[in-house]
């Protein structure tokens, strides 16, 4: 009996012991089961998480190579704008300039996370806004038509530095986030191995599960349920970070098929560029040369048969052979001045308003206007002006006046007649000088005259203009000070009327007058030493000759590198004619040379093209006088330099 309660009594121990036992198993476990699905949860959050920065980096990694495109396009077909002028070209250019600046803002937005990134998006947006409008200028220059202005323009704006700082920009955004793109590749990579480690965890609990269930049935059951469990969330984890890892494989693969894509693109694009160039290199060298060739061949005929009939004529007939003279130095003064205004346009030059006869310019310029219009336009010049002048650009009046002389041909056909008139008008409160240019055409509608000044407005079928350009008309007459009136009847032709300041002036007789009497050789007072520097040994003579014929007294040298001992051995000279360009050393860098040793050296630039030298800033203040010159001129730019040197040392005296 006492034996049975003592069995009893080691049953109920045993029993309580295995109770506790199992309890406390059962609690160790859930503390660790729980433990670990919290681990297991963080990890998977956290690899998640590093997918989506993934996806970012590449994200933006995609939208700046985008942007590159798009910029790139636009710049092509901005340069077939400028070339072809056909308006489909423009509006390529503003839409890839515009879904540039869409994925520009695409990228302030994804790069806010990064203080970094979102400056050097900010740094592009500002160099993009300094980019369009540069590209803008060159395309509105193409809408008006400005063949030579569109093309100077864009191939300035593609050497200008602000290109390679934008692209400098994009490939520190490109390399920035390729850093960024590793270093979450690397933290991606460490978030699966965590997520690994825990759900080795978690199949360990499972085996120890396993383990103690083989003591009790129902642990066995519960063990086998939780490893069963286990594996299928390991199974679904393991599919999942497969997916994961294929699709930013996918990612990787499109993204490099996209850069090669796009290197070629770049490929094409400076080849077309390259293309670009020598079309423009053609165009210009066609437009000038097929413009001017008649009237330098008619100049030249001028000159060469004024100099041989005077030859002809000098022994036995002088004051024939003195009007011969007369004409062919009128001739070559014609070529110089047409020279001038090729110059000037080739350099793209501002408005210089000066003092100008509109009845003489109007003469002088109708030879122009009647080969323009063609022989079936009559050209009639009704000129009532005489003695009136104007403060105005020369050569945009004649611009305005040839372009509505173009207009009116077209709305005549080719056939009618054109009359051009000046007189005074008293209508305004201040004097104005009227300009009217009458054609006998078509004439225009209500609806057309209401559109007539806007810059892209066009009655021309497609492909023959972007515009009637009386949008230049207009803004040369605000730009002189005066205005511009129109008058139009459908069936009855077209009177536009440019209003311009009047600014009364005998300078017909100034003009006549200037240079015309005979020049007095200078007093020996003033006499001059001057050194002659010119390589052209032709040049060379005459422009002694010239100095010698103003009573001043020239050395020559043909070597710019020989100036310096000249002045040495000569002991200084009052002045220094030189020419600019010059082999082995140019002018300025000569004179720079001697300015070291003579500071008080006087300087006179004499030269053909003011782009010599690269940059006329290196002309300094000394006076420059434009070949080819007269006696007249050069005794006033000597005269200039003597007076600019004396008072330089009364001042130095003082």
């Amino acid at each position: 009996m006492f034996e049975r309660d003592s069995d009893q009594e080691s049953e109920s121990r045993r029993e309580r012991l295995r109770f506790w036992l199992t309890t406390g198993v059962g609690t160790i476990l859930t503390g660790v089961v729980v433990a670990l699905v919290l681990l297991l949860m963080r990890a998977n959050d956290a690899y998640d998480r590093s997918l989506g920065w993934q996806a970012h980096s590449l994200e933006v990694i995609s939208q700046t190579r985008s942007l590159d495109a798009a910029l790139a396009r636009a710049e092509a077909a901005l340069g077939r704008f400028a070339v072809g002028l056909q308006k489909d070209d423009g509006r390529i250019y503003q839409q890839q300039f515009g879904v540039a600046m869409q994925y520009l803002r695409l990228l302030q937005r994804n790069v806010r996370d990064s203080p970094e990134q979102a400056e050097l998006v900010r740094q592009l947006g500002v160099e993009l806004e300094r980019r369009g409008q540069q590209l803008g200028d060159a395309a509105l220059s193409a809408n008006y038509r400005q063949t030579i202005a569109a093309i100077s323009k864009y191939n300035a704006a593609a050497h200008d530095p602000a290109l390679g700082r934008i692209n400098k920009l994009l490939a520190q955004l490109i390399r920035d986030e390729r850093e960024r793109l590793s270093e979450r590749n690397r933290i991606a990579a460490s978030d699966r191995a965590s997520l690994n480690q825990a759900i080795l965890m978690f199949s360990l609990l499972g085996a120890a599960a396993a383990i103690i269930a083989i003591a009790a049935t129902f642990s066995l059951l519960r063990a086998e349920g939780e490893r069963r469990l286990a594996q299928r969330e390991r199974f679904a984890e393991s599919e999942r970070a497969m997916e994961l890892e294929a699709a930013v494989e996918d990612r990787t693969a499109e993204l490099e098929q996209a850069n090669t894509a796009l290197r070629a693109e770049m490929s094409e694009r400076e080849t077309a560029e390259a293309q670009l160039r020598q079309a423009q290199k053609m165009e210009a060298v066609g437009q000038l040369t097929g413009g001017i060739a008649h009237d330098f061949n008619n100049m030249l005929a001028v000159v060469v048969g004024g100099l041989e009939l005077a030859q002809r004529w000098l022994g036995e007939a002088p004051e024939k052979a003195e009007r011969h003279i007369h004409n062919a130095l009128d001739g070559a003064n014609r070529a110089a001045d047409l020279t001038r205004r090729l110059l000037t346009f080739a350099r793209s030059e501002p408005a210089r308003p000066e003092m100008t006869d509109i009845d003489a310019c109007i003469a002088s310029f109708a030879e122009l206007i009647a080969r323009t219009i063609g022989d079936r336009i009559a050209l009639t010049l009704d000129l009532n002006a005489e003695g009136l002048a104007c403060w105005i650009d020369r050569q945009q009046f004649e611009n305005a006046l040839l372009n509505l002389a173009v207009n009116a041909r077209d709305a005549m056909d080719g056939h009618g007649s054109l009359t051009i008139r000046t007189a005074r008008d008293e209508s305004g409160e201040a004097a104005a000088l009227a300009v009217q240019v009458i054609d006998t055409g078509c004439g225009m509608s209500a609806d057309v005259l209401e559109r007539v000044f806007d810059p892209f407005y066009t009655t021309k079928p497609a492909g023959q203009g972007t515009g009637l350009g009386m949008s230049q008309v207009f803004a040369f007459c605000r730009q002189s000070g005066g205005e511009v009136q129109i008058h139009s009847s459908e069936g009855e032709g077209t009177s536009v009327a440019m209003l311009l300041p009047v600014t009364e002036a005998a300078i017909a007789g100034v003009e006549k007058g200037k240079g015309d009497e005979a020049l007095a050789r200078v007093d020996p007072s003033d006499r001059l030493n001057i050194l002659v520097v010119e390589d052209d040994h032709r040049v060379l003579a005459a422009t002694v000759d010239a100095v010698g014929e103003l009573g001043h007294k020239a050395v020559a040298c043909c070597n710019p590198l020989e100036a310096e001992a000249l002045v040495e051995s000569h002991g200084g000279f009052d002045l220094i004619l030189s020419d600019v360009l010059m082999p082995e050393l140019t002018g300025p860098e000569m004179v720079a040379r001697l300015k070291q040793r003579w500071p008080l050296l006087s300087v006179l630039f004499v030269t053909g093209f003011a782009g010599d030298a690269g940059d006329e800033a290196s002309f300094g203040d000394h006076d420059v006088l434009r070949k080819p010159f007269t006696l007249s001129a050069l005794d006033q730019a000597i005269r200039r330099s003597s007076q600019a040197r004396a008072e330089e040392h009364q001042r130095l005296a003082s």
